[in-house]
């Protein structure tokens, strides 16, 4: 097959990260048994002018299974804080920048593989992504985008043929190779690295380069460094606060997992938390809930500080410091903004969003019989206008199983919102139904529901289940 017949390998891929000396080893990807498209994500075609219907499989299996090199494979170099302990032995480990381009919504983007193979950074690991932990990746990715959140997505996954053991699934179990599409695989790690090794000349380039390429609204500015950390700031805030309205654990905020234009990216032992309890710890060996529920904001807070470190370098600190005080203010804007939609509302005065929000969280943290994200979708589903009528209709016909003192609690609820509903013009009413549709999708990813279609994977080899969940976000 040509080059000149496969759209992937006819992208003009730009050498932005591989004109920087210092950041990156130079790779090549590992060789498979068995090359299997196992999801290709036609969503994001149009994005980087290609049609889907003239995009093949064999399209993908030779761009991102093969690896048919266009431009060299890029591994990154980063070190980064791990549960709060700083770790040096970093880097790309089973991964590589494949290339970047140009959208055709002048956007800059990545195409980053995961379970590509080893590279100088793999220390005793193989190189490997299992299947599982590439569908996983493919459900937190979408699941995330159809619910608002900033998030990099999942271009295609590749089953390899190889078998792999590992001590948290059953083993041996499938490979895969995975290819991310994202924004940037520049990680507070990057920069926290150029101090590890004292280099303040390539932090000033590479903060040069974020500006250029991912700020160049503030590129040339003459306080452009103050500007961009204050940004960044809100980026990393809106993105907790849409992280926390979706319900959403993301399990391991170690400062490589978190990206230099502020997006969410490497889900690994993520869950969307069944009930709301802030205190729901996501991976199995975060013994002290480090990254609880709860907890990611400050963990969120906290990376953005240890960023200054490196920062400081070539930035004021002081500057920085005042900037991170404005976290707790964007967070709270951008989460409170987030939970009226998802309730229906587009905007409501001060007091009237801490009432509503107040109560949701008093009811859903006291009634655990309800679920977090299904209480949205019953909303969504049971939502009529006629409850602008008669608040008792207003969750009328619900079956959870509620004691008495949470039957109170869902009755402050329908007071509350039965007021805002009477303060609504009636025509209003349609813009609620809409609203409570597009931010309240009706399929929920619990862990259950992953091992459900992952069992119908590794028994049946029967992939539809997942596509049909997937493509069910969209309704």
């Amino acid at each position: 097959m040509s080059h000149s017949s496969n759209p992937f390998l006819n992208l003009n891929y730009e050498p932005a990260i591989e004109s920087l000396a210092d950041y990156h080893d130079v790779v090549t990807a590992a060789e498979y048994p068995m090359h299997r498209l196992r999801w290709r994500n036609d969503d994001i075609l149009p994005t980087l002018g290609l049609d889907s219907s003239q995009v093949s499989d064999d399209d993908f299996i030779e761009a991102f299974g093969h690896f048919r090199a266009v431009r060299p494979f890029l591994a990154l170099r980063y070190h980064g804080y791990q549960f709060g302990e700083y770790n040096p032995q970093l880097g790309d480990g089973r991964g590589f920048v494949y290339g970047q381009v140009s959208g055709v919504d002048g956007e800059f983007y990545d195409f980053g593989t995961k379970g590509s193979g080893r590279t100088p950074y793999s220390r005793t690991a193989d190189g490997r992504l299992t299947l599982k932990g590439g569908v996983r990746e493919i459900i937190a990715s979408e699941a995330l985008y159809r619910m608002g959140v900033k998030t990099s997505r999942c271009l295609s996954l590749v089953e390899t043929g190889e078998d792999l053991w590992r001590g948290d699934e059953p083993s041996p179990t499938r490979s895969a190779v995975m290819v991310r599409f994202s924004r940037s695989h520049i990680r507070f790690g990057t920069f926290e690295r150029l101090r590890w090794i004292g280099r303040a000349d390539l932090t000033r380039k590479l903060l040069d380069h974020v500006l250029q390429v991912y700020y160049p609204h503030i590129w040339g500015k003459e306080n452009q460094d103050d500007i961009f950390y204050l940004e960044l700031v809100e980026r990393v805030a809106t993105l907790c606060a849409q992280w926390m309205a979706a319900g959403f654990c993301h399990a391991v905020l170690n400062t490589d997992n978190m990206s230099i234009t502020g997006e969410s990216f490497d889900y690994g032992p993520f869950a969307f938390i069944p009930t709301y309890d802030p205190r729901f710890t996501a991976a199995y060996f975060d013994h002290a809930g480090r990254y609880s529920y709860a907890n990611q904001p400050a963990a969120c807070y906290w990376n953005l500080e240890k960023l200054q470190d490196p920062l400081s370098m070539v930035m004021d600190k002081d500057n920085m410091q005042s900037s991170l005080l404005k976290f707790k203010d964007f967070y709270r804007d951008a989460y409170c903004e987030i939970m009226l939609k998802r309730l229906g509302f587009s905007s409501l005065s001060e007091p009237e969003t801490e009432d509503l929000i107040g109560a949701t969280l008093e009811l859903l943290s006291a009634a655990q019989a309800i679920g977090y994200n299904q209480f949205f979708v019953k909303l969504r589903q049971s939502f009529e206008p006629n409850w602008r009528e008669d608040a008792s209709k207003i969750f009328g016909s619900h079956d959870w199983e509620l004691n008495d003192e949470q039957i109170i609690l869902l009755e402050k609820w329908r007071v509350v919102y039965h007021q805002l509903l009477i303060r609504l013009p009636i025509a209003e009413l349609e813009n609620i139904a809409q609203q409570l549709q597009q931010s309240n999708p009706t399929i929920i990813f619990l862990r259950p529901k992953i091992e459900e279609l992952w069992e119908k994977i590794t028994v049946d080899d029967d992939w539809q289940p997942l596509y049909d969940a997937i493509a069910q976000l969209k309704t």
